[in-house]
């Protein structure tokens, strides 16, 4: 298990927003920290701890006025840590070059692929051809209904009808070399971990796995290791000192070099 590291940017400033609270098409959510520093910051801090794979996402739409500054903010953060650094957030195939030479190890795709609620496939094999499996990563971010977790798109704003299941990661595997899972219903709440979904993600054996959303604690580090026999690697946001949160963060960097 590796410390993920994670940069959220959202209307030019590095953020800690509650999963699912962004409205809409509009810039507003409901947040957890603002920082005062800005991307590249944070990003020559994971350079210098050697926390690689991290990621760098863009919460605004290509049509905001904020999504300029946002943009700017996450090239920064990418050409302080050159390949040490993953980017998402409205990535399609004709922009994905543009991140990768920034410096991005590999770019992270959610609401390109999907089209009416299903995963297109036409779409995932043209982003495929534009960056090569190797630096694709699929964000397959989700919410329970109904007994299902299903994957959201669009900032987590939209619901689709396709489930995180284990045959689906099996499937999608083919097409990219990671994937990204935020459980949206405890991002950003601290609340502990969704043991539901950390239990299907370590039946994922073919490509890393990286879950992210409501761990709080050390203790929660530890069950994370433990759910995930060690394979899944973990990202941690508002909980962390360094986004206002009470977790140290050091004492998380100390935890992973230990093992």
């Amino acid at each position: 298990m590796h410390l993920r590291p994670c940069i959220d940017i959202h209307n030019g400033s590095v953020k800690q927003i509650v999963g699912g609270t962004i409205s809409g098409d509009s810039d507003s959510a409901r947040e957890n920290f603002v920082s005062a520093r800005d991307a590249s910051y944070y990003a020559d801090m994971y350079r210098r701890d050697d926390l690689p794979g991290g990621h760098v996402i863009l919460l605004n739409h290509r049509d905001s006025e904020y999504y300029e500054r946002t943009k700017a903010q996450a090239l920064s953060a990418l050409s302080a840590f050159p390949g040490g650094l993953m980017a998402g957030g409205g990535i399609t195939p004709e922009n994905a070059a543009e991140y990768l030479d920034a410096g991005a190890s590999h770019v992270i795709v959610t609401s390109y692929v999907f089209r009416n609620g299903l995963i297109d496939m036409e779409r995932l094999a043209a982003m495929v051809q534009a960056v090569g499996k190797e630096r694709l990563v699929l964000d397959l971010s989700c919410r329970k209904r109904d007994g299902r977790f299903l994957i959201v798109t669009d900032r987590w704003t939209k619901m689709t009808d396709t489930e995180l299941t284990e045959n689906a990661l099996a499937m999608l595997a083919e097409y990219c070399s990671e994937f990204l899972v935020h459980a949206v219903d405890e991002e950003g709440k601290q609340a502990g971990i969704n043991a539901e979904v950390f239990r299907i993600l370590a039946a994922c054996t073919l490509v890393p796995v990286t879950y992210a959303g409501g761990i709080r604690n050390m203790e929660d580090i530890r069950l994370a290791e433990r759910l995930g026999d060690g394979r899944v690697d973990i990202t941690i946001g508002s909980a962390l000192d360094i986004f206002g949160g009470k977790l140290r963060y050091q004492d998380v960097v100390e935890y992973m070099k230990k093992r």
